[in-house]
């Protein structure tokens, strides 16, 4: 029998949603779609979405576990507003992400699943697979699980251990649907069930079942061709956010010459930095997992004080309680990376999802004037460099520093040009090494004396002959460091601290701010993980013919020296969170200019599209005109994400 002729079509971006229960493996599915779509060249974004509970009623709504990449022949943004196909592994699974879909999308759907009492679970009276409900889309009904099972028969697993491997078999089926390589994932699993030859070669058998399907059968009779894309010459990865996290918090050790120690309790989504950091003894980091968040604060501000790089990782309920803490490390002037991976809240929240809620709690959630410089990263790869700068911040001003990534950052990952070394910055930690206050036998160590140009204090060595001083959490008195309740003297000290952070402004760049035309009345200004909308909206508005300008944010307190006058350089500025409008607040009361906030808080990251509209309506009202988007405003053009 001849295998029927396939048409090949071009396309130069696709959005693929793999979802399922979250016993279906359907993160690691879409991790393997995307490392076999980086291994092709393709630029990338991903954005995993999944449940907090570590095992949801399966079959139900609130279980259902989903991975979305969004791949493309040229440069995107982000991981894409609506999937131009979706794999659904049960009825749960559909309704969930039905309505995330646009007229004449793909949804493949495994029917073994669609049984009375999984749609019940799932809320469907009918089954929308046999009524008229899905006309709108393109659906093809395959028994993926049915013929998982009879392909890996020979194998001699149970039936519920052989239709685990059903994401395999969808998998395979993909990659065949969009050319992706097949080698990385063979080997993957070779490597992984190594020590199981059963689930191994079931595994590689259901993932080649998959291919040879889609080669095979009449139901899919187009694959589709997206071609590499073209970025600057280096070495590239796809990688996370906490993985570049953890990669950037090594390279700050050894651009400073000091060892790492990372005190940390786990947390949802920060856990996976203090799991990669674990690994890398042998760039002098140590890790601590700590009973519980304050002693893990503690243990890292201990390792400062030593003269190591303390950094303690968690998320936004974890900075609640290292508050205090945090405070000790501002009085004592001790450098310190606080990284807080922001999540839904308060209290417990919405654990597994995003939200840029923590900038307030960042800049004043401590008692007393306690100001720390903020950075924030905009894309994953960015993390790395994130950082990096934060290191140089905490150790050339003597001061804790928070580093605000977010959960979509955190789990979403795209290829990264790996930097070479003479990239990175020398970071001096700049060690005490004598006694610096008076003369001959008369002459002392001061703990509190400062750098004229950083306000930066001395970092003196435990142990150094003749550096020994005391540190603590009152009030010190300047310069000699004893202790001091002198009213003229708080008041100073107190100053001096705010004083030390604004200094770190005068180390800080220009603001970057893209404006071709030079034109624009309008500025979109953002932070954090933000960027990625931002930037996909302004290109759509900016395709229409119309007249936008960005700027993004890494330096949150202080802020470039600039911004104010590239804010009032603009008659209406927009800036784009998702909180209730944080960075707005802080905009409004630094530099009284009355930014207009578009704020949601939905656990998701913005849409790119809806973003559009927002950007071209504030455009309008700027120009005194009609902004019509048309099919620039829609997610398909080339220019746009």
């Amino acid at each position: 029998m001849v295998a029927p002729e396939k048409q090949v079509k071009q396309l130069d971006r696709v959005i693929i949603r793999f979802a399922g229960d979250s016993g279906d493996g359907m993160q690691l599915t879409g991790d393997r779609f995307t490392q076999e779509t980086a291994v092709f060249g393709n630029d990338l974004v991903t954005l995993p979405n999944f449940p907090a509970e570590i095992r949801a009623p399966q079959g139900t709504l609130p279980g259902v576990s989903s991975f979305q990449v969004h791949f493309a022949d040229h440069d995107i943004l982000t991981a894409g507003d609506a999937p131009d196909v979706l794999v659904a592994m049960n009825p749960a699974a559909l309704r969930a992400n039905l309505g995330d879909l646009t007229s004449g999308a793909t949804i493949i759907v495994d029917t073994h699943d669609f049984t009375a009492r999984n749609l019940t679970k799932a809320g469907y009276q009918d089954n929308p697979l046999e009524d008229d409900s899905l006309r709108d889309f393109v659906v093809h009904t395959v028994d993926l699980t049915g013929m998982t099972v009879e392909a890996v028969k020979e194998f001699g697993l149970s039936r519920k251990d052989a239709s685990r491997a059903k994401n395999m078999f969808a998998l395979g089926l993909l990659s065949w649907m969009y050319g992706r390589p097949t080698d990385p994932t063979v080997d993957f699993v070779s490597k992984r069930f190594a020590k199981v030859p059963d689930i191994r070669d079931a595994n590689i058998t259901a993932f080649k079942a998959g291919w040879y399907f889609g080669e095979t059968t009449e139901a899919f009779a187009v694959r589709y061709e997206i071609k590499p894309a073209t970025m600057p010459p280096g070495t590239y990865r796809n990688i996370t956010g906490n993985l570049a996290l953890a990669y950037g918090l090594i390279a700050g050790g050894v651009q400073s010459g000091l060892p790492v120690f990372l005190g940390s309790y786990p947390i949802t989504p920060a856990s996976d930095i203090l799991h990669e950091l674990s690994k890398h003894k042998g760039f002098g980091v140590t890790t601590f997992q700590a009973e519980d968040e304050i002693a893990g604060v503690g243990a890292a501000i201990g390792a400062s004080f030593a003269g190591q790089l303390g950094v303690t990782t968690t998320s936004g309920p974890g900075v609640s309680l290292k508050s205090e803490a945090i405070g000790l490390a501002i009085m004592t002037e001790l450098p310190l990376v606080v990284v807080d991976v922001q999540r839904g809240g308060p209290s417990t929240g919405l654990p597994t999802k995003t939200e840029q809620a923590d900038l307030l709690q960042a800049m004043f959630g401590r008692n007393g004037e306690a100001p720390l410089p903020i950075v924030a990263p905009q894309s994953p790869g960015d993390c790395f460099d994130a950082a990096v700068e934060a290191v140089r911040i905490a150790i050339t001003y003597r001061t804790p520093v928070m580093l605000l990534s977010d959960g979509y950052l955190a789990n979403g990952s795209e290829p990264w040009r790996v930097p070479s070394l003479d990239e990175l910055p020398v970071i001096d930690p700049a060690f005490a090494t004598g006694r610096n206050h008076g003369e001959g036998d008369d002459a002392e160590f001061w703990p509190y004396l400062r750098d004229e140009a950083t306000l930066a204090r001395p970092w003196a060595v435990p142990g150094t002959p003749g550096l020994e001083h005391r540190l603590g959490g009152l009030e010190k008195g300047d310069g000699h460091g004893n202790i001091s309740y002198d009213p003229a003297n708080h008041d100073f000290m107190v100053r001096t601290r705010q004083a030390k952070v604004d200094r770190v402004a005068d180390s800080l760049p220009p603001l970057e701010v893209d404006d071709p035309s030079g034109e624009a009345k309008v500025l979109v200004l953002g932070w954090g993980s933000t960027y990625g909308p931002i930037g996909a909206g302004v290109r759509r508005v900016r395709k229409a013919g119309y007249h936008v300008a960005q700027a993004h944010l890494r330096h949150l307190n202080p802020f470039p020296k600039d911004l104010g006058e590239v804010l009032r350089r603009y008659d209406k500025v927009l800036v784009p969170e998702m909180n209730l409008g944080q960075l707005s607040l802080l905009l409004r009361a630094e530099y009284l200019v009355d930014v207009v906030g578009y704020n949601e808080v939905r656990g998701l990251p913005l849409k790119a599209t809806q973003l559009a509209h927002v950007i071209a309506d504030l455009v309008g009202q700027a120009e005194d005109t009609t902004v019509e988007l048309g099919i620039w405003g829609l997610p398909s053009q080339k220019e746009e994400v």
